[in-house]
């Protein structure tokens, strides 16, 4: 992970969103703010990084029925553990995720392939902006990440490019980073699990050797057309950012200003 000095081998794309330039050229603050995804397969090794890092609060954004089938996450020290569910009962996305990652059938996803998984994945970043859990829950971690005693701040979903992903959105939006180094944090996440992203495939067609590829990596991938549906749906909705962040979230000007100041330099 060029630049940051750590990495979780369990947790690829992990990463730590200091030194992004937001707000009068002030960078965000290093050690801070780390995105991952869920912690179930942090090896041994990972752990000393992660007591390193010292999160002082982990927001999990996945659902109770998530978790219960994950390999349960792995922790340096006792943070202060935030469950915040964005999650959509209604729809498959979510569940094939977690199915694809945990390696369990598919058959009874062929009618999420069948209407095109990259479509179901940008329709999950409209809902991202107009789902009411998802509205509570990212507002509830912005405000989370606002308060000095829970920081570090770490969080995650499942995979930790999609839920995670826009919450990275709204907290550097709110921050003032502006949107290509936004959009350029979201899409490393393909380089970073390229590898992860060959062994699941390989592992699918070893047990499906019938497997529609062009089906599942839309899942396993992020993409900047789901990026772009998200942002088009914050402007269709709220007609700005800044709206959807105070009417779409119920963000405060007080609780944007505690963000920024305890989060730039």
């Amino acid at each position: 992970m060029t630049g940051q000095g750590w990495e979780l081998v369990g947790a690829p794309n992990a990463r730590d969103l200091g030194g992004l330039v937001g707000a009068d050229g002030r960078r965000v603050r290093v050690g801070q703010l780390i995105r991952t995804p869920a912690l179930g397969r942090l090896t041994d090794e990972d752990l000393p990084v992660l007591a390193k890092l010292g999160p002082a609060c982990v927001v999990d954004l996945r659902a109770t029925t998530e978790i219960t089938v994950a390999p349960e996450d792995r922790f340096a020290g006792e943070p202060r553990v935030v469950r915040l569910p964005v999650h959509d009962p209604e729809h498959p996305v979510f569940t094939y995720v977690s199915a694809v990652l945990l390696g369990h059938d598919l058959d009874a996803y062929a009618e999420l392939a069948r209407q095109g998984t990259a479509g179901a994945m940008a329709a999950i970043y409209r809902w991202f902006v107009t789902g009411e859990s998802a509205r509570v829950g990212f507002a509830e971690a912005v405000r989370l990440a606002a308060r000095p005693e829970n920081l570090p701040l770490l969080y995650h979903c499942s995979a930790g490019k999609d839920r995670t992903g826009w919450l990275t959105v709204i907290l550097l939006t709110a921050l003032g980073v502006d949107e290509a180094a936004i959009r350029a944090d979201y899409l490393r996440n393909n380089e970073l699990t390229d590898s992860l992203r060959a062994v699941i495939v390989e592992a699918m067609r070893r047990r499906n050797p019938e497997l529609d590829v062009d089906a599942v990596l839309p899942v396993l991938e992020v993409r900047t057309e789901y990026l772009d549906a998200g942002y088009a749906e914050v402007r269709r909705v709220h007609g700005s950012f800044d709206v959807y962040l105070r009417d779409g979230l119920g963000l405060t000007d007080a609780d944007l200003t505690a963000l920024r100041a305890q989060l730039l330099e």
